[in-house]
């Protein structure tokens, strides 16, 4: 709030995390009623296929957890992650609130509004995903909400890369549209419309009935009684 009131219009999120991911992916699998396999990624460090198993055996695990709360947000939060992904989803909910745009950056800060959107379901209106990580967790979350990343230059870093990556675009696009003139819909004059009954234009006269027409004189027949 104290950003907001100080003038803040724009909020770029990001995570700094170990094991970040599993918790996020557990989220999103039991938010959309997933296997842990579909969610599971190798996240940015590039685990092999070993590590990737117990990764997946974990976020199983995780989700025997989750799925008995998934009517309760904070239960659920408190379920599968702790105190950091409770806090961002406050904050966005609360950005949301304050009308402050927000750029999430990677699966985390996805998974996290994810949850905020069961919260406020018109919240995500005020978030922008800054880029895809290639996680399939945040593509599976990103999909839910019906948002498409701004950037896909496979970069999985993480820690608010891929915000700060979109946001010289953002900002461009800000700017661009301060410059465009406004469009105005041009709308007819009420004056100039034609009154009910009147012709086409402003000054016709009430419209007349034809006038009948004469039938043709029927031929008498002459004298001498020839047609």
């Amino acid at each position: 709030d104290e950003e907001a009131d100080s003038g803040t219009d724009l909020v770029v999120l990001g995570d700094l995390s170990v094991g970040g991911t599993t918790a996020a992916s557990t989220l999103v699998a039991a938010l959309c009623g997933t296997d842990a396999s579909v969610v599971t990624g190798r996240g940015g460090a590039g685990i092999d296929d070993l590590a990737w198993m117990r990764k997946c055996a974990a976020i199983r695990d995780a989700l025997r957890r989750a799925r008995p709360v998934l009517g309760d947000q904070l239960e659920l939060l408190a379920a599968t992650g702790g105190a950091d992904l409770t806090a961002m989803t406050g904050f966005l909910l609360q950005c949301a609130v304050r009308r402050t745009p927000v750029i999430l950056d990677g699966v985390v800060s996805a998974a996290c509004a994810l949850v905020g959107q069961r919260v406020a379901f018109r919240a995500p209106d005020w978030w922008l995903a800054g880029q895809a990580s290639g996680e399939p967790a945040q593509e599976k979350a990103l999909d839910r909400m019906a948002m498409d990343p701004l950037l896909d230059h496979g970069v999985t870093a993480g820690e608010g890369t891929g915000a700060l990556l979109a946001l010289p675009m953002v900002q461009a696009a800000a700017a661009l549209l301060a410059e465009l003139p406004e469009r105005r819909e041009e709308r007819p004059d009420p004056a100039q419309a034609p009154e009910p009954g009147t012709g086409s234009g402003p000054d016709s006269g009430p419209e007349s009935e034809p006038e009948p027409t004469a039938a043709p004189a029927a031929r008498e027949p002459s004298g001498d009684g020839t047609a």
